[in-house]
């Protein structure tokens, strides 16, 4: 019986995104693609998961605790991921130019350049488009908040 609880306990701490995370721009968000499968998102991060019961699409929340906020969201649109995005400022994540979670929002554009800038509530973000991907640097109280991965034409703000 013991081993059963020390497995299951096990596959639970496995499942959650990557706890230093790398976004590429334009690519990939902890290892993850715009258009996977929920089975190949399993297979990258586990079976872990909350479901959101307020998003519009279907939408999986990885945190790195159970009942806690830090991790990363995943929604699916048509059984394909659709968005990729860091959840309450989970430290370690960075972008192969080193923008880490907590540095200054300044850093961004002098790392990627000038971008547009969209308010969202309690929040805003900078968009960089690279071909039919945006990658959305969030930002609050003037600091690296989170990363996103959209397709272009959706909005950052979730």
């Amino acid at each position: 019986m013991r081993s059963l609880a020390a497995t299951a306990l096990s596959a639970l701490l496995l499942a959650a995104p990557p706890k230093a995370g790398v976004v590429v721009p334009g690519v990939s968000l902890g290892g993850l693609r715009l258009g996977m499968t929920p089975a190949q998102v399993r297979s990258a991060w586990g079976s872990g998961y909350g479901l959101c019961r307020g998003c519009a699409a279907t939408t999986w929340y990885y945190t790195y605790r159970p009942f806690t906020q830090q991790g990363a969201g995943v929604a699916f649109r048509r059984g394909r991921v659709a968005a990729l995005y860091t959840l309450w400022a989970p430290p370690g994540w960075r972008t192969p130019k080193r923008l880490t979670v907590g540095d200054p929002a300044a850093k961004i554009t002098l790392l990627y350049g000038p971008m547009p800038l969209e308010q969202c509530v309690g929040y805003s973000a900078l968009i960089l488009r690279r071909g039919a991907t945006l990658t959305a640097f969030y930002v609050v109280d003037t600091k690296v908040y989170g990363f996103g991965l959209m397709p272009y034409g959706r909005s950052p703000c979730f």
